[in-house]
């Protein structure tokens, strides 16, 4: 996905989309469900309410107005490695552990 500056629009395999609330301070949470091997990225509170299949077992979810709100990964562990999650110059604050 390739951002484009400050208008809030992304690039997937060419379609422009809007990039849901999370990336403008919302929680991003990560979900495995060993279950079914699947991982879901929660990108926002806001429901989906539109699904688009971008590669095989990868769907992405829009809520009402367009924005991306979530990324279902099926068969996860065979597409990531799920062991260790690594970011990179993303400004995080620090918060103490007891």
């Amino acid at each position: 996905m390739k951002l484009n500056g400050a208008s809030g629009m992304s690039d997937i395999e060419g379609k422009a989309t809007r990039v849901g609330a999370s990336e403008r301070g919302q929680r991003t949470s990560f979900n495995y469900f060993p279950d079914t091997d699947s991982l879901y990225i929660d990108l926002s509170h806001k429901q989906s309410t539109e699904s688009q299949e971008v590669s095989e077992g990868v769907v992405l979810d829009y809520d009402a107005e367009g924005n991306l709100v979530g990324i279902d990964i099926d068969h996860a562990s065979q597409k990531l490695t799920l062991r260790e999650l690594v970011t990179n110059h993303i400004p995080l604050e620090a918060k103490a552990q007891s």
